[in-house]
C-alpha cells in the first residue's frame, strides 16, 4: 500500500466520521444538547431551569424537574397510582405495545406517562399532576387516565386545588377507544372537583395536542402557558389544507393562542410557582386585601339589615 493509498484511506474514514449522525440515544446521554446558537452544556440549561439563555426557549423537562422547580428539590410526595393491565387489545405494528411500554419505562423510570404528586405554594397545599414526552409521546391510555382520576380524588378527599401540566400529542392509538374513553372520564372527574368548589388550574407546556388539548387540557379556571408552547388539535398543514388558506404567523403557538383568548396568562419557568401561588390565594380568598373587603363588605350589610 503506497502513501497516496493511505491518504485517500484515512480521508475516506474522516469524512464518513463528519457525516456520520448521532442516535438519539448518543445525545440523550451527552453532556451536550443545542439550541439556537448550536451547542450547549446541559448543566448549564439546567442551572437556567432549562431556558436557554438567548433566545428563552423553554426546553421540554420531566415531571420531576418540574415539580422540583414549583415545590422545592424533592419538596413533594408522589403517588403510586393504579395501573391496568398492559396490553388490552393485544397491539402490535412495527413492534408489539407491550415492548413499547417496557422500553418507556426503562426509559422514564415512570409505570406509566403520568406523575401525580402533593406539594406546597405559598402555604397551600396542591395535588398536581404532570406527563413526560419521553414515556411515547405523553399520550393518553387506560394507566395515564387512572394516574389523573387518582389525583382528582386525591384532591376532592384532602380539600386541595389540582394543577394540571399538560403535554402530549393526544390519545394512544395502541389503545383505541380504551384511550378514547380518558376524554370522557377525565371531564367528567374535572366536574367533580368544581361541584365541590375547588380549583383547577392548568399551565400548558410545549406541545400539548389532539385529544388532551380536547379534554383536560382545556377546561381549567385558569389557563397559564410557557412561552412558545405548541397548542393545538390538529396539525398546521393539514387545517391549511382543509381552509385552503395560509395561516397567521406563529399560529398555534402559545403567544397567538393567548390572543385568541384560549389562554389566561403566559408565564415563564422562573415565575410559575409564584403566580401559581397568588392565583390560588385570591380564587381560595386566602388573600389579605381580598379578606379585608370581604370583612368590610359583611359588616356593611350587617349594619343596613340592623338599620332596616
Amino acid at each position: 500500500m503506497n502513501w497516496i493509498t493511505k491518504i485517500i484511506k484515512a480521508g475516506e474514514k474522516i469524512k464518513s466520521a463528519i457525516h456520520k449522525r448521532a442516535s438519539k440515544e448518543d445525545i440523550a446521554n451527552s453532556d451536550w444538547t443545542s439550541c439556537c446558537k448550536g451547542p450547549i452544556l446541559k448543566k448549564d440549561l439546567e442551572e437556567n431551569l432549562w431556558v436557554c439563555f438567548d433566545c428563552n426557549k423553554h426546553h421540554r423537562i420531566k415531571p420531576k424537574q418540574r415539580f422540583d422547580i414549583l415545590f422545592g428539590k424533592d419538596n413533594y410526595e408522589i403517588f403510586k397510582t393504579p395501573i391496568p393491565k398492559d396490553d388490552p387489545l393485544n397491539w402490535t405494528d412495527s413492534k408489539s405495545y407491550k415492548d413499547r411500554l417496557k422500553s418507556a419505562r426503562k426509559k422514564t423510570g415512570m409505570d406509566c406517562g403520568m406523575m401525580v404528586v402533593s406539594g406546597v405554594i405559598n402555604d397551600i397545599k396542591i395535588t398536581a399532576v404532570a406527563s413526560d414526552f419521553d414515556f411515547l409521546g405523553a399520550s393518553m391510555a387506560a394507566a395515564e387516565g387512572e394516574a389523573f382520576l387518582y389525583g382528582i380524588q386525591h384532591a376532592i378527599e384532602n380539600k386541595t386545588p389540582f394543577l394540571c401540566i399538560s403535554a402530549g400529542g393526544g390519545m394512544r392509538m395502541m389503545e383505541s377507544l380504551i384511550s378514547l374513553s380518558q376524554m370522557t372520564r377525565t371531564t367528567l372527574a374535572i366536574n367533580e372537583l368544581k361541584n365541590n368548589n375547588l380549583p383547577y388550574l392548568v399551565c400548558i407546556t410545549d406541545p400539548t395536542a389532539g385529544g388532551i388539548t380536547a379534554s383536560y387540557a382545556m377546561l381549567g379556571d385558569i389557563h397559564i402557558a410557557e412561552p412558545g408552547a405548541l397548542i393545538a388539535f390538529a396539525g398546521a398543514r393539514v387545517i391549511q389544507g382543509t381552509v385552503k388558506e395560509e395561516l397567521p404567523e406563529g399560529f398555534q403557538k402559545s403567544e397567538y393562542v393567548e390572543k385568541t383568548g384560549f389562554v389566561d396568562l403566559i408565564v415563564e419557568r422562573k415565575d410559575l410557582s409564584e403566580k401559581i401561588g397568588t392565583l390560588l390565594s385570591i380564587l381560595l380568598k386566602k388573600n389579605s386585601v381580598i379578606s379585608t373587603e370581604q370583612d368590610e363588605n359583611t359588616k356593611n350589610t350587617q349594619s343596613l339589615s340592623k338599620i332596616a
